[in-house]
């Protein structure tokens, strides 16, 4: 789809201290999807009420995280990168080939 005219580009929305992006692996359903971070581990995360009907995530798919703090290997989703953000992600280093060669997309 054309971008509109007077359409400013989208900032690119990088971790902040305490998130990690991840690779989406499966979607189990109820709202939750399995995922391997950028630091290798693998966690379950939690799609947010207002993600829910808007964005829709599939395997492969990158996304930015915040880890709980009660439970580690549990996290909430904040962001799904778009295909343009995704190459921008892994050219600055903050998640590496070989974990998204782990999913194969």
């Amino acid at each position: 789809m054309p971008k509109k005219t007077g359409e400013a580009p989208k900032e690119l929305l990088l971790p902040a201290e305490g998130q990690i992006v991840c690779v989406v692996t499966e979607i189990i359903g109820a709202d939750w999807i399995k995922m391997i971070c950028a630091d290798g581990s693998e966690k379950m995360g939690r799609i947010p009420g207002k993600f829910r009907r808007k964005i829709w995530i599939a395997p492969g798919d990158l996304v930015l995280a915040a880890p709980w703090d009660y439970q580690k290997n549990k996290a909430d989703v904040l962001y799904r990168y778009e295909k343009d953000e995704k190459k921008k992600i892994i050219e600055m280093g903050y998640i590496s080939k070989e974990i998204l060669d782990l999913v194969g997309k």
